[in-house]
């Protein structure tokens, strides 16, 4: 099974930016057909973020991060990205990398492994 070690999380004010990274253990990363990212408020279910296909050509992401998130991979380095910019408070959320077989199973929270999170907040 490959494990995900994400990374990247932080404290940041409102505006700023940070990137996540999702390092996999598995020399077949460039294989697996779609990878994405979530995010989990305390108390509740982790929210689809952002996913991305094999060789990049589609990504998909939430309406809420639209314009401000941009998802990556970086095939070569077994490694999954998240740019995250123009932060707001709501965006403060542990932050999950995740494996699916599509980007419409990521989408629809169907996923084959998690990594453990990164934790991201953002202050006002």
């Amino acid at each position: 099974q490959v494990q995900l070690v994400e990374s990247g999380g932080g404290l940041v004010q409102a505006g700023g930016s940070l990137r996540l990274s999702c390092a996999a253990s598995a020399r077949t990363f460039f294989s697996i057909n779609a990878v994405g990212w979530f995010r989990q408020y305390p108390g509740k279910e982790r929210d689809f973020v952002a996913a991305i296909t094999r060789t990049s050509e589609t990504t998909v992401y939430t309406d809420s991060v639209k314009g401000r998130f941009t998802i990556s991979r970086d095939n070569a380095k077994n490694t999954l990205y998240l740019q995250m910019n123009s932060l707001k408070p709501e965006d403060t959320a542990v932050y999950f990398c995740a494996i699916g077989l599509d980007n419409a199973a990521l989408k629809a929270k169907i996923v084959r492994s998690w990594g453990q999170g990164t934790q991201v907040t953002v202050s006002s």
